[in-house]
């Protein structure tokens, strides 16, 4: 297999054929993507062509249904389950909160216990803990002070028979690494538990096949990987089939609208769809035309991963040979994600201000992550200053960073 064409991939978004933004380089990738041509597109002849009540009996209408059904149907194809087990919602943060409130009818009056983590964004974390109010016992998977790492078998001693979910990140927002969801999700299910995945740190770097991660519920954000304002999820049958409807009565029937409480954004979910095809366009280009759009999205995914890591490779270099920061979590490219935080003697966002002179768009606080920040000590109010980019970023950019790092630092 090629690498990945570089010119290729840019030719795919909008932004870097924009001038305003040609001489700056992104670096602020985790906070949200740049969106394909596919989803601008897609976005741009619905609300022109197609914004009407989908469904209906009139050719609008029912070419508006026809494509938030195409999107869904391609992007479950992708994610690798069931058309029904995906749903859309306004954000991550939303239908995490919805879910919360699921599982807290589902558990009441039971003797039960959540497992949450402190390396999670506060959206993963923040509506399970408020369920200890409801008399659900939390339990905290812990990480480790210096170097922020989730391990499996700090897990173990906190699962038993009380335990009906564990929740934790793909990959945390600010320490970086890849966390094993398919072990421990072998962990939490030997437990009898289910799984709650935060995956909107790590689906920008590959959408994962999240039937062979296992996962019973897998979260993740559109808008950062190449797409609309939206948050995706996936909620297995094996777990939604057991949680109250969250929706309207009369939707409790079909899965994808049990925890959609709220009516869905329809562009947004059919402009989704330009996932797919960007995802299409790529395996294309580099590979061939196909059918298994599985195996296309496995293909492409680990195109990316190797692109990022060749891309990630030398800023971790230069980062590493300075004492005058902390890196915060691994310390090469293999088993972590191109989001790289470190401490400063200042504010993080000072810093991100004093790179933005030279051309460098990258953010400094504590990015909803304020746990994991206080558990390696790191003061909040202070935060990080954290450089994230995608298979898009180019050599020259990473190389710009590093040279203007090195007159700010």
């Amino acid at each position: 297999m090629k690498s990945l064409d570089l010119d290729f991939v840019r030719a795919q978004f909008p932004a870097f054929q924009e001038p305003a933004l040609r001489d700056q380089a992104f670096f602020e990738n985790a906070g949200g993507s740049y969106a394909c041509r596919y989803v601008v597109w897609r976005l741009h002849r619905f609300y022109r062509e197609r914004k009407v009540q989908p469904y209906g009996p009139y050719a609008a209408s029912e070419a508006a249904g026809i494509e938030m059904d195409q999107a869904r149907e391609r992007m479950a194809r992708i994610l690798g389950v069931a058309t029904e087990e995906v749903s859309f919602g306004p954000s991550t943060s939303a239908n995490t909160y919805v879910l919360a409130n699921a599982v807290r009818q589902w558990l009441r009056g039971k003797p039960a216990a959540i497992v949450v983590t402190d390396q999670d964004h506060e959206a993963n974390t923040g509506p399970w803990r408020r369920l200890a109010d409801e008399g659900i016992e939390i339990r905290v998977w812990g990480i480790d002070r210096q170097t922020g790492r989730l391990d499996p078998e700090r897990l173990a001693p906190l699962l038993d028979e009380k335990v009906r979910l564990v929740c934790f990140p793909h990959c945390s927002n600010v320490v970086g690494e890849i966390n094993d969801v398919a072990r421990i999700t072998r962990m939490a299910h030997s437990a009898g538990a289910f799984v709650c995945v935060d995956g909107v740190s790590y689906a920008p770097h590959g959408l994962p096949n999240v039937a062979k991660l296992n996962a019973d519920i897998y979260l993740f954000s559109a808008y950062k990987t190449f797409g609309p304002h939206q948050g995706i999820m996936v909620v297995r049958h094996r777990v939604g089939d057991h949680l109250p409807n969250q929706g309207h009565y009369f939707n409790a029937a079909t899965l994808h609208k049990r925890f959609t409480p709220a009516g869905p954004d329809h562009a947004q979910i059919a402009a989704s769809a330009g996932i797919a095809d960007y995802i299409d366009a790529v395996y294309a280009h580099h590979v061939r035309a196909g059918r298994d759009m599985t195996g296309r999205a496995e293909v492409v995914h680990e195109l990316i991963r190797q692109r990022e890591e060749a891309l990630l490779g030398p800023l971790l270099d230069y980062l590493t040979g300075r004492n005058d920061i902390r890196l915060i979590g691994p310390r090469t490219a293999r088993g972590r994600a191109p989001t790289v935080a470190i401490e400063l003697d200042r504010p993080g966002a000072e810093a991100a201000a004093a790179l933005a002179p030279h051309g460098i768009m990258a953010g400094g606080g504590d990015f909803y992550a304020v746990r994991p920040l206080e558990a390696m000590g790191v003061d909040p109010r202070k935060g990080v200053l954290r450089l994230s980019f995608l298979h898009y970023t180019s050599e020259d950019e990473v190389d710009r960073l590093i040279r203007a790092l090195d007159q700010v630092l």
